[in-house]
C-alpha cells in the first residue's frame, strides 16, 4: 500500500525535495536559536559588550526572516503537493469509474461515489504533505534537540525524557484507534451522502407525495449515525490529546525542577539553564506537530484504503487482449446461442439466436423483463454475454475496442438523461466538433427548432439538472437530435417516442424512418402501432424468442403477437 502511495509522488520529486528541503532548514534554524541564546546570555552579557548583542540580534532577526520565507514555502508548497496528489488520485478514480460496466453502477449509490471522489482524497492529500515531511522533521527535530541537550549536561537529559517512551506507546495506541473508527465514519458519510442525493434528486416525488416528513424521519437517522461516529473519533481523539498534553507537560516540569536543581549546585550556567529550557520546548513541538499528524493521518489512510478498493475493482468489461478498431460496420448482426444472467443469479436470457441483416429494421415487443433491453444492451457490450456470441459484419464484438464499437451504435434510451448545461453542449455531445451548422440541421431533423426559438437566449438556454426545464417530450426530441448529431450505422432505440404526445410521435416517428433508411436499427416498442412498418417484429417473452415475423404475418399467426395487439388495442378503444 505504501508503494502505492508513494507513486504518486514521482511526477513531483523537484517539488517535494524543496518542500522537505526547506522544511529541515526551517528545523535546524529552530535548533539553532537555543544554542543562540545561551551564547548570548553566557558571553556577550557578561562582557557588556553591546556592539557585539546587536550585532547577535540583527544575526537572529536575518534567520527569523530566512526562517519565515522557509515557513511559507512548506506551508504553501508544501500543500501545492499534496493538492497535486490529490488532484492526480482524484484523476485517477474518474478514469477507473469511467471504465465500470453498467453492473457496477447497478450495486453502488452515487453519493457514496461522489464521498470517495471528495472527502476521502481531501485528507489522503493532506496526508501526502504532512505525512512523510512531519514524521521525518519530527524525528530529526527530536534526536537534534536531545543531543543538543546532552551537550548541556547528560543527567539532565536522560532525566528530563523519560517520559518520552510512555508517550510514544500512547500516541501509537491511540492511532490504531482513531484509523479504525476513521474508517467507519467514511462508511457512514458514504451512506449519508448517498440518502441526501435521494432525497435531493427525488425532492418531486417526495412533495408529490406529501412524504417530507417521512424524509426528515429517514435523513435525521442518517444524520445521527454519522454524529455518532464523529463523536467515538472525537471521544478517543480527546483521551489522546489529554493524555499527551499532561505528559509533555510534565517532561517541562521535569526541565524546570532538575534544572533548577544543577543551577544551583553549579551544575550548568544560567544561560545553558535558559537554553536548556528553549530546547525542551523545541522538543515538545514534534511532539506536538505528532498530535496533529494523529487526527489526519488515520483520516487519510482510511481514506487511501478506500480509493484502493475502488481501483482494485476491475471492470469486467474491458478492450479484450488484440481487440482492434472496428472501423466502419455495415451493420449485419448475428446472436448465437447467447444467454445472460446477472451476479445475483437471475437468468434474463437462455440461448437466444437471431440474425439481423444490415439496415433491417426489427422491433422487439413483448411484457415487460422479458429481456427486450438486455439484448439490446449486449450489442454496445454495456454487459457481456454469459454464453454464446455476437458478431457485427461476421466479427465478434469482443475483437473490437469498445470505444470503436461504441462509436458505431446509436442509442436513445427510455430514460433519457440530460447533462447539466445548455441545450447547445447537450445535442453536441453526439459530436464534441459539431458545427453551429450541423447542430440546426438536426435540431430541424428533431422537430425541435420551434422549442428552440421560443426558449430566452436560443441554443444557449440552460435547461437545469437532468433537463428539469424541458418537458418530457422536449426531452426526448432533443435526445434524439443528440443521436442524429452522431450518425451512427446501427441505431438502438428503446422506447425512443414513449415521452412524446401522439401528433409529435407521428412527426418524429417520420424522422426516425428516414434516418433508419440504410441502417440496422433496433427498437425496442411497448405501444405496438409504432412498429408496424418494422421489416421484422421480434416477440419476445420469458422463454426468449417467441415468434418473429412482419405486422402481417404475425397478425395472421394469430399467436403471441396478436394477443399483445388485441389487449392493447382494446384498451385503447
Amino acid at each position: 500500500m505504501l508503494k502505492r502511495f508513494f507513486s504518486y509522488y514521482k511526477p513531483y520529486k523537484l517539488l517535494f525535495i524543496i518542500d522537505f528541503g526547506c522544511a529541515v532548514i526551517a528545523a535546524l534554524l529552530e535548533l539553532a536559536f537555543p544554542v543562540a541564546v545561551n551564547q548570548v546570555i553566557d558571553k556577550l552579557l557578561p562582557n557588556k559588550d553591546w556592539g557585539l548583542i546587536v550585532t547577535a540580534a540583527l544575526a537572529l532577526l536575518f534567520f527569523y526572516f530566512l526562517n519565515m520565507f522557509m515557513q511559507y514555502i512548506v506551508t504553501y508548497w508544501g500543500h501545492m503537493l499534496g493538492l497535486n496528489i490529490e488532484t492526480d488520485m482524484r484523476r485517477d478514480l474518474f478514469a477507473h469509474l469511467q471504465k465500470q460496466p453498467f453492473e457496477y453502477y447497478d450495486n453502488e449509490k452515487t453519493g457514496k461515489l461522489m464521498s470517495r471522489m471528495t472527502t476521502d482524497l481531501f485528507e489522503i492529500g493532506e496526508v501526502a504533505h504532512h505525512g512523510p515531511e512531519d514524521i521525518f522533521i519530527s524525528i530529526m527535530s527530536l534526536v537534534g534537540a536531545f543531543l543538543l541537550m546532552m551537550t548541556i549536561n547528560v543527567k539532565l537529559a536522560v532525566m528530563t525524557i523519560v517520559l518520552v517512551p510512555i508517550l510514544t506507546v500512547l500516541i501509537i495506541f491511540f492511532n490504531k484507534k482513531m484509523t479504525g473508527v476513521n474508517t467507519q465514519i467514511f462508511k457512514d458519510l458514504g451512506s449519508f451522502n448517498a440518502g441526501v442525493e435521494n432525497a435531493i434528486s427525488g425532492v418531486r416525488v417526495v412533495q408529490a407525495f406529501a412524504n417530507e416528513g417521512f424524509e426528515r424521519e429517514r435523513f435525521g437517522k442518517l444524520n445521527q449515525t454519522y454524529r455518532k461516529s464523529k463523536l467515538m473519533f472525537y471521544k478517543v481523539m480527546g483521551f489522546s490529546f489529554s493524555f499527551n498534553y499532561f505528559l509533555m507537560r510534565l517532561i517541562t516540569l521535569f526541565a524546570l525542577f532538575f534544572g533548577s536543581y544543577f543551577v544551583i549546585n553549579d551544575g550548568i550556567s544560567y544561560g545553558q539553564f535558559v537554553s536548556f529550557i528553549l530546547l525542551t520546548n523545541v522538543f515538545m513541538r514534534p511532539i506536538e506537530k505528532i498530535n496533529a499528524v494523529i487526527e489526519s493521518y488515520p483520516k487519510g489512510i482510511a481514506g487511501f484504503k478506500r480509493f484502493i478498493e475502488v481501483m482494485d475493482t476491475e471492470p469486467s468489461i474491458l478492450d479484450k487482449p488484440g481487440a482492434v478498431d472496428a472501423g466502419h460496420l455495415r451493420g449485419d448482426i448475428r446472436y448465437e446461442n447467447v444467454s445472460f444472467q446477472y451476479d445475483s443469479g437471475k437468468k434474463v436470457l437462455d440461448g437466444v439466436d437471431l440474425t439481423v441483416k444490415a439496415g433491417e429494421t426489427i422491433a422487439f415487443v413483448g411484457p415487460s423483463g422479458a429481456g427486450k433491453t438486455t439484448i439490446c444492451n449486449l450489442l454496445p457490450r454495456f454487459y457481456d454475454v454469459t454464453d454464446g456470441a455476437i458478431t457485427i459484419d461476421g466479427v465478434h464484438i469482443g475483437a473490437m475496442t469498445l470505444a470503436s464499437l461504441r462509436a458505431q451504435i446509436g442509442v436513445v434510451q427510455q430514460d433519457v438523461f440530460l447533462f447539466s448545461g445548455t441545450i447547445r453542449e447537450n445535442i453536441a455531445y453526439g459530436k464534441l466538433d459539431a458545427t453551429d451548422e450541423e447542430i440546426w440541421y438536426v435540431v430541424r431533423l428533431a422537430h425541435l427548432e420551434k422549442v428552440v426559438n421560443e426558449m430566452p437566449n436560443g441554443l444557449d438556454t440552460m435547461i437545469g439538472e437532468r433537463g428539469v426545464k424541458l418537458s418530457g417530450g422536449q426531452k426526448q426530441r432533443l435526445a434524439i437530435a443528440r443521436m442524429f448529431l452522431k450518425n451512427p450505422p446501427i441505431l438502438i432505440l428503446d422506447e425512443a417516442t414513449s415521452a412524446l404526445d401522439t401528433e409529435t410521435e407521428l412527426v418524429i416517428q417520420q424522422s426516425l424512418d428516414e434516418l433508419a433508411k440504410g441502417r440496422t436499427t433496433l427498437i425496442i416498442a411497448h405501444r405496438l402501432a409504432t412498429i408496424k412498418h418494422a421489416d421484422r417484429i421480434i416477440v419476445v417473452n420469458e422463454s426468449g424468442i417467441a415468434e418473429q415475423g412482419t405486422h402481417a404475418e404475425l397478425m395472421m399467426k394469430k399467436g403471441a403477437y396478436r394477443q399483445l395487439h388485441d389487449a392493447q388495442f382494446s384498451r385503447n378503444e
